[in-house]
């Protein structure tokens, strides 16, 4: 590790995710967060603290595994399954902004829409997928961790704020979730990882039917992940993210 690398993480390490009381959870559609951080809103919940579900875009064109499910029907079945997930994780406040999935939307309508709801819910902690893994490639992923990044430092700016029709908020730093370097991580029980299994497989069926491929492997990632995860904190499962807080956020581009 350099210097200023050690530098930084002595004299400004990253925020500790169970160390704040409210939280908002952004999904670029139905689904994503609970592949990114389902256990860890399972956790989270559990210790009363605030959570809001975000979802941006309305999954119109998560068709292939629908079973003939398309457009305007699809979008209001994927609406039903993100509430009945979001549930089924402990979280009542859902809010949805219906983009238009697959990028067919005006990026400036994602960006006054997360901030608003920074604004209206005042979060302590954002989290949004990772856009900087160098892998992804999904234009509604690659959007989501880029606006939800710009609005993470912004928010505590009322002139700023304004601008995008939405109060300020102190928020205290970013979590990027579904991340190539996770710097911090959330021990997660074998409950809260069921928990993540069951409001993902058994609530998104619209995406992850049973006994489908690409549902077994996902299946598999998610269990090899947060065994790997756990492995690296002596534990039995766990999620890791990428946490910004504002020292890190701007002109430290040596922080991981």
């Amino acid at each position: 590790m350099g210097l200023t690398k050690l530098a930084l993480k002595i004299a400004a390490s990253a925020p500790k995710i169970e160390s704040f009381t409210n939280y908002l959870f952004i999904g670029p559609h139905p689904d994503d967060i609970e592949i990114g951080a389902g256990a860890t809103v399972a956790k989270l919940a559990a210790a009363d603290k605030k959570i809001t579900f975000l979802i941006l875009t309305d999954g119109r064109y998560g068709d292939g595994h629908a079973g003939g499910v398309k457009g305007d029907e699809l979008a209001e079945l994927r609406k039903k399954e993100s509430l009945a997930s979001a549930e089924h994780l402990g979280v009542k406040d859902v809010r949805f902004l219906d983009l238009c999935d697959g990028g067919f939307y005006d990026y400036d309508d994602m960006l006054k829409g997360i901030a608003k709801t920074v604004g209206d819910c005042k979060p302590d902690l954002i989290f949004a997928p990772d856009h900087c893994t160098g892998r992804e490639c999904h234009i509604d992923h690659l959007n989501t961790g880029r606006a939800a990044s710009h609005i993470a430092y912004l928010a505590p700016y009322p002139g700023i704020m304004g601008r995008e029709g939405a109060d300020s908020a102190d928020v205290k730093g970013i979590a990027y979730y579904m991340t190539a370097k996770p710097n911090r991580y959330v021990r997660v029980t074998k409950e809260m990882f069921r928990l993540q299994n069951e409001a993902l497989f058994g609530c998104h069926i619209s995406q992850f039917p049973a006994e489908n491929a690409e549902t077994k492997q996902l299946q598999i990632y998610l269990k090899l992940r947060s065994a790997d995860y756990g492995l690296r904190n002596m534990c039995m499962h766990a999620e890791g993210f990428r946490v910004l807080g504002p020292a890190h956020m701007h002109c430290t581009p040596e922080v991981v």
